[in-house]
């Protein structure tokens, strides 16, 4: 599954902060950009992971969410 991250440039402390919006709760971070792609990467399988098959279901029945590969 692919998933659109969010990722913003945290300018008080340094680093990165990611999210996942079709995860609500999904964040992450690191201290440069690609070590935050990577742990949200872990965050999205452990949020899956998480959910039983019914709430995974239901994500992609919101018409808001879109269904993309992920490699994670």
């Amino acid at each position: 599954m692919n998933f659109k991250v969010v990722i913003e440039e945290d300018e008080e402390v340094g680093g990165y902060v990611v999210s996942c919006p079709s995860l609500p709760g999904c964040f992450s971070q690191g201290d440069t950009f690609e070590e935050a792609v990577e742990n949200i990467k872990e965050a999205i399988q452990a949020c899956l992971e998480s959910l039983n098959e019914d709430e995974i279901k239901s994500y992609f029945t919101i018409p808001s969410a879109k269904i993309v590969d992920v490699v994670a």
